[in-house]
């Protein structure tokens, strides 16, 4: 309970920005976040160009970044964006079946890729995560990335892959390999009798040990070393 004569704290609010040339989208976004009472949307950008501007003005704490864009594509915008003195954080949000670029984005620093049909409490639970730090990558956003990447290493890639798998300890290597399959942090929690919290420990072990910044990244390791 307040004192008399003040009032309560505010909660922060997480500031989104929206970087998308589909005015529907846009809207779309703008309407479903809006109803969250602890997300603001503070400003839209039709393009890569006008999202250096948005971040400038603005701060978001977190922008939904779109791929295929006029002008400055959202590839070239998140490596911008994210050389600001007050950088986002980067969620890619894309239709993935026209677009060549995610991995690209990922490996320019996006903390997230969701792809544009995923349900939006999803969305609104990825944004949560990434302002607190954690990276998100959709399930199904890796299988399909794994699916449309995956090609025979050579030698030397397996061969460096298996050497960076040998620092995991076992149940890291498990964690590893769910997350090359594509599992969800509940759905590997489940597989081996592991709390939710417990999985969030050993995938940011793994994120140390491997050198990744994204489950991606992880994915493509156990994939590199034949495991998967």
């Amino acid at each position: 309970m307040s004192s008399p004569g003040t009032s309560p704290e505010r909660p922060v609010k997480i500031k989104v920005g929206i970087v998308d040339d589909d005015p529907l989208v846009r809207s779309a976004l703008g309407l479903m976040l809006g109803g969250q009472a602890d997300i603001e949307v503070v400003g839209e950008a039709t393009d890569g160009q006008e999202a250096l501007a948005l971040v400038r003005t603005f701060a978001p704490d977190v922008v939904l970044m779109d791929i295929r864009m006029p002008r400055i594509n959202g590839l070239e915008a998140t490596r911008r964006v994210l050389t600001e003195s007050r950088s986002p954080r980067v969620i890619v949000l894309t239709t993935f079946g026209a677009d060549e670029y995610v991995v690209d984005a990922l490996a320019a620093g996006a903390d997230g890729f969701l792809l544009k049909d995923t349900p939006p409490p999803e969305i609104v639970a990825a944004i949560r995560a990434v302002a607190s730090g954690e990276p998100i990558l959709s399930p199904k956003a890796t299988r399909t990335l794994i699916t449309r990447l995956r090609a025979e290493p050579t030698g030397e890639r397996a061969a460096a892959a298996s050497r960076r798998l040998e620092a995991l300890t076992e149940r890291e290597h498990e964690v590893a390999l769910a997350v090359g399959r594509g599992l969800s942090n509940a759905e590997i929690a489940k597989e081996l009798y592991l709390s939710i919290p417990t999985v969030k420990a050993h995938v940011s072990r793994l994120f140390d040990k491997l050198g990744a910044t994204n489950r991606v990244q992880i994915a493509i390791t156990v994939h590199d070393a034949g495991l998967v």
